[in-house]
């Protein structure tokens, strides 16, 4: 089956592509952005670049089914994420600087935002999206993965995460599935089913307190959701990683 192509079966099932396999017609970045690219027919994230943010669609979506094929690099990270309840500007210039971690960071820069445009362009920093994370990442070569399950490849992450390893080694295309519908949420890697949980369930909701705090605006933002559409959205890790035959399904 050709790469980024709907069948007349897929059209009639209502099935749309998010990408053409030429160009990020449809997808949303900033002007300096150079976090991704399109290279052989698939979207690229770029290692290390100097504006890191992740690459979000025009359109929103509430309600879905998407498919998708991904492959990694050598201990690389990346994710899709849905239902995005916003983004925040983190740079050292743009937040204290006894503020060590993320999460710290983040929740910062979403109590005291800064345009993007005021982030430099100097790889320091990135727009970090608050969402949902269906994990694209090298199992055997990164350490968030070798340290817990709810970090493998298909996991929603950090919250729930598949029984076995489902994954292709490095450099194979791997195919990605995500359902939501209502608060349900769905993980397929491989044709095999990863996570089925409800994003309002009490794993999920210790999951994020855990991580971020119970006063965290991450937190809050995650558990009562204000925002029920939203674009979906690749990640940029820092690392190489390729998306194609992007395929949804709006329920």
């Amino acid at each position: 089956m050709a790469e980024n192509w709907l069948t007349p079966e897929e059209r009639a099932a209502g099935w749309r592509l998010l990408f053409d396999g030429r160009s990020l017609n449809g997808w949303t970045r900033s002007a300096k952005s150079d976090s991704f690219t399109v290279d052989q027919g698939a979207i690229k994230a770029t290692r290390l670049p100097r504006f890191r943010e992740d690459l979000a669609t025009a359109e929103h979506f509430e309600d879905f089914e998407l498919t998708f094929e991904w492959k990694i690099s050598p201990g690389g990270n990346s994710g899709v994420k849905y239902r995005v309840q916003g983004a925040a500007a983190v740079h050292p210039e743009l937040v204290p600087p006894d503020l060590r971690n993320i999460e710290a960071q983040v929740a910062y820069a979403l109590e005291h935002p800064a345009p993007r445009e005021r982030m430099p362009a100097d790889g320091k920093g990135q727009v970090y999206v608050v969402a949902f994370e269906y994990q694209v990442i090298d199992n055997l070569g990164h350490a968030d993965a070798k340290s817990s399950r709810k970090s493998w490849a298909g996991a929603l992450y950090q919250l729930a995460g598949p029984e076995q390893d489902s994954s292709k080694p490095v450099g194979d295309w791997n195919q990605g599935r995500i359902v939501v519908r209502g608060h349900h949420a769905q993980h397929w890697l491989n044709g095999r089913k990863t996570v089925d949980i409800s994003l309002d369930s009490p794993a999920v909701q210790d999951g994020l307190e855990k991580r971020w705090g119970a006063d965290s605006p991450v937190f809050r933002l995650l558990t009562q959701r204000p925002r029920r559409r939203g674009p979906i959205v690749l990640q940029n890790h820092n690392d190489e990683a390729w998306f194609r035959s992007l395929k949804i399904r709006p329920r």
